[in-house]
């Protein structure tokens, strides 16, 4: 928990955001616009928005939500598991067993949000001609403003693409295999979907049962190419054994491999969730280089997702820490860590089981929850400020 200095700190960081970044707490600047982003001294800030998204209709809930995208036109996608059975709780759906009139039911799978935080579209489940994931997992909109989702449930060893108002168009790989990271006709429980628009190509963090990142052509989704860690294309399978902090780096993915980000220049960033890293590959798979996050971490992990900010040089990399309940700030040139914000909790500003990551254009950052947390969250970008170090508390309006 954060000292009263640290909060202290963390206002006085804020407060010098809205001035030299540019924006006020009203009127924050554009961060693809922001001239301080290339000055080596300041770092992006930001602060919640308690009121966004805006309630849901008819009574609808969200379970663990477990993936978010921004699309072309600003609008914010997510995913969520409120149709899983046990996963929202007895209590919280009566109208569901019929003892209650109104309250409460699940939200659709997949929901659609405008930039003012309005519900402008919901669909998903299953359907003909494809198999619904056991356990959906990860959602992206690509550059043909098509919906791609994956899954981490037993069986989950395929990926589904939609229009973006939720009809059909391919399932990738066949269902109901089990682990294999050389296979070619099927993945294993695929944690995240991304894609590399002008290459017309989709990254798959495969994942959760596979130990690789995979790479499929978007339009017919065959495979191109794979890796596992350090560029390696011989992928053992093998146990690891728990994980030790103090030894030698893992030569495979620890797993789950749980997000695989091209940026604009051919570096692909690689989330390494059991082992507290992220290793950064060219888009063929030659291994660069890796950065450590909260190295002690046990557990589930420290390196859940990242996003990449919206500047032209996509200079920070936004990592969500969903054991630490954090969002780190890295700088991307040298992997330098810079600071983080949040802490644990379920007020506004705070996280629990911080799942899922995404920015939009203006540099606004996008978080989702697992768990029990169970939400969608806005931490507005408020300009550029001094770099601070360490903890910084939540990003709360003052």
């Amino acid at each position: 928990m954060p000292s009263k200095h640290l909060l202290a700190v963390a206002f006085v960081v804020l407060c010098s955001a809205c001035t030299n970044g540019g924006g006020g707490a009203g009127a924050p600047m554009d961060m693809a616009s922001d001239p301080a982003v290339t000055d080596p001294s300041m770092a992006p800030m930001f602060e919640v928005d308690p009121f966004w998204p805006k309630p849901l209709p008819n009574h609808w809930l969200l379970g663990s939500t477990i993936g978010v995208a921004v699309d072309s036109r600003e609008h914010v996608w997510i995913i969520h598991r409120g149709n899983d059975d046990g996963n929202l709780a007895p209590n919280e759906i009566p109208a569901v067993q019929g003892i209650a009139d109104e309250c409460c039911s699940s939200a659709p799978p997949v929901l659609e949000f405008d930039a003012e935080g309005n519900l402008v579209g919901s669909w998903g489940g299953p359907g003909d001609g494809y198999t619904w994931p056991a356990s959906n997992h990860g959602i992206v909109v690509d550059h043909m403003d098509n919906v791609w989702i994956g899954g981490n449930g037993g069986g989950d060893s395929h990926v589904l693409k939609f229009t973006r108002s939720g009809e059909f168009l391919l399932q990738v790989g066949e269902p109901g295999n089990g682990v294999n990271s050389m296979a070619e006709n099927h993945f294993s429980r695929v944690a995240k979907v991304t894609y590399d628009g002008p290459a017309n190509e989709i990254y798959l963090a495969d994942g959760y049962g596979n130990k690789r990142v995979a790479v499929i052509d978007a339009s017919t989704g065959e495979l191109k190419r794979f890796w596992g860690a350090y560029g390696t294309t011989t992928i053992s399978d093998d146990p690891l054994g728990p994980y030790d902090p103090m030894a030698e780096p893992a030569r495979q993915f620890r797993g789950p491999v749980h997000c695989a980000d091209p940026a604009d220049d051919d570096r692909v960033y690689v989330c390494d969730r059991g082992g507290d890293r992220i290793q950064v590959f060219t888009k063929n798979g030659d291994y660069l280089e890796e950065i450590f996050i909260e190295k002690n971490s046990g557990g589930s992990g420290a390196v859940w997702d990242l996003a990449f900010s919206p500047d032209p040089a996509q200079s920070f990399i936004y990592v969500a820490d969903g054991l630490n309940e954090k969002v780190h700030v890295v700088r991307r040139e040298g992997m330098e860590y810079i600071y983080n914000f949040g802490g644990g909790g379920r007020m506004a500003g705070q996280f629990y089981g911080t799942h899922s990551i995404a920015t939009d254009s203006k540099g606004n950052i996008y978080t989702t929850e697992t768990y029990e947390g169970k939400r969608l969250q806005k931490h507005t970008y408020m300009g550029m400020g001094p770099a601070p170090s360490g903890s910084i508390g939540v990003a709360r309006p003052e």
